[in-house]
């Protein structure tokens, strides 16, 4: 399995400079129009080829072929910040980031050649076609199938919830080369172009949230492709998913807190101009106590997926748990704030008018995506109870306290 891992150190200068490019596209391109995408539904092409221009459709992708070259690190908070303006469509630009990581990291020269560069200025879209309709947390077990015919691999089957369906310009698949009985070993990577024959995609999902992007079943119906499209090698592809993930985790983490974020400011700025009873609410120990908790939570929550992005960047060997931690505990902690935040606001944070129940809608799913968080849990579960798991965990926690 090919593998490239170069990232770009920034200073502190550095990444407050380039913090502040994506605020400024953030409150240029995302902010002012969220709530029209979503009430209508509405996939901000334009605005995502303008993300491009600023290197965010290839954020920790190599800059030889594109991309910005950024560690973990720097790649959540630049995820944070945009979903403070629009958390379904900061929630994409992860997707598509890593899409174009996968065929950055595995991909061969060609394949980079051909992809990454349009990938990381957005110029196309990418999509991941994992989750099947029978097979979501247990990933080891699609059925979509890649037969070889000569120089070529034949895909049949059918992908679910995929996101940015029938926009992408290319897609990374997850297919079945070996037996029905080989599991996780009998998977392999591919990349199939948007506009492959026998592609075809299901009508738009109806969704409680993620207004802003598509999600739509992706079809394969005898789908043929060169085996020089085959990202890894035979049977690598359960192992090329997998190490996504950690980075996915992250991202959608990081979305998780930017929209908590926006929707704790929200309700700090209500709650100072609210009178009930007399007095502000922010006179009330009650709200204090409450907003509080929300700040202290969401805090909690930045510093562990902070943690787990500088596993990440260290290759640390316990990054995987490290990762699922900070999956569950900010996706959680991040839907609890909002869902405060609306409390906070009475009737009005029901109303599509303040946004809140927008963000609300949005952040559910992300403790679904990305594993599920009871598979979060189930990850961390048993790396704590195998032979060395908790005396691993304590080393690790002991060496970040000292350095």
């Amino acid at each position: 399995m090919t593998t490239t891992a170069t990232t770009v150190t920034t200073t502190a200068e550095e990444r407050e400079a380039i913090l502040g490019a994506v605020r400024e596209f953030t409150e240029a391109e995302l902010t002012p129009f969220a709530a029209e995408r979503d009430e209508k539904h509405i996939f901000p092409r334009e605005s995502l080829h303008r993300a491009g221009e600023l290197g965010l459709g290839g954020i920790y992708v190599r800059e030889q072929f594109g991309g910005t070259g950024l560690g973990r690190v720097d790649t959540v908070a630049i995820f944070e910040e945009l979903a403070k303006g629009d958390t379904a469509v900061a929630a994409y630009i992860s997707i598509h980031n890593m899409v174009a990581w996968m065929i950055d990291t595995y991909g061969t020269e060609e394949q980079r050649v051909q992809w990454v560069p349009p990938l990381a200025a957005m110029e196309a879209f990418g999509g991941y076609c994992l989750t099947e309709p029978g097979a979501g947390s247990d990933a080891a077990n699609i059925a979509t199938s890649a037969m070889r015919d000569g120089d070529d691999y034949v895909l049949t089957g059918v992908k679910q919830f995929i996101s940015g369906a029938g926009e992408a310009g290319v897609y990374v698949v997850m297919a079945r080369t070996g037996s029905a009985s080989s599991g996780a070993k009998g998977i392999s990577a591919f990349l199939v172009p948007g506009d492959a024959k026998g592609l075809s995609f299901g009508a738009p999902e109806k969704k409680m949230g993620w207004h802003a992007q598509p999600t739509r079943q992706v079809i394969f119906d005898g789908v043929r492709v060169p085996a020089s499209s085959r990202l890894g090698g035979e049977g690598e592809g359960f192992a090329i998913a997998m190490s996504a993930l950690n980075g996915g985790r992250l991202n959608i983490a990081a979305c998780s807190i930017g929209g908590a974020q926006w929707a704790l400011d929200r309700a700090v700025q209500y709650v100072h101009e609210r009178v009930a009873f007399g007095e502000p609410l922010a006179e009330k120990q009650s709200i204090l106590f409450t907003i509080a908790d929300m700040r202290t939570d969401l805090q909690a929550a930045r510093l562990m997926m902070r943690d787990g992005a500088q596993a990440v960047d260290d290759k640390a060997p316990d990054a995987t748990m490290r990762c699922a931690m900070a999956k569950r505990f900010a996706t959680d902690a991040a839907f609890d704030v909002a869902n405060r935040a609306l409390q906070l606001h009475g009737g009005y944070g029901y109303l599509q008018d303040y946004g809140i129940e927008r963000v609300v809608r949005d952040l559910r799913v992300h403790q679904i995506l990305e594993g599920t968080n009871e598979i979060m849990r189930l990850i961390v579960g048993r790396e704590m109870l195998r032979p060395a798991g908790s005396a691993s965990l304590q080393r690790s926690g002991a060496d970040r306290e000292a350095s």
